[in-house]
């Protein structure tokens, strides 16, 4: 099972948006089996999240030297505990997870809200 913390301060029930920085290494299984594997895991635990933006990467601009990014995809959870719940949950690790696994050959994920200014 995924081992997923987060900071006593982010948690609450503020939604999140998770920002998930993709490298394929099949982007056809990533979009045709993964992406609804996850919205089943959302519909068995009774979640819902949006999906705010998907988009290719088209170059690196300001990024490591050989940071390549494929594509980028901001999910936006109710709150972070929703998010924690779906990371951990039995049903993400017996049906999406190991296709993501095998679909993403590198992956960054991190949890955002949007300023309060």
């Amino acid at each position: 099972m995924t081992v997923v913390t987060i900071p006593e301060n982010v948690q609450g029930t503020e939604p999140v948006q998770m920002l998930n920085m993709l490298k394929f290494a099949d982007r056809r299984l990533y979009i045709e089996e993964y992406l609804p594997a996850f919205h089943r895991v959302m519909e068995i635990l009774g979640l819902e999240a949006k999906v705010n933006l998907i988009g290719n990467v088209l170059a690196s601009v300001v990024a490591d030297e050989g940071e390549e990014w494929d594509a980028i995809l901001i999910v936006e959870y109710p709150s972070a505990k929703a998010f924690v719940t779906v990371a951990t949950s039995d049903a993400y690790r017996d049906i999406a997870e190991q296709l993501r696994l095998t679909a993403l050959s590198n992956l960054k994920l991190y949890m955002t809200r949007p300023f309060v200014l």
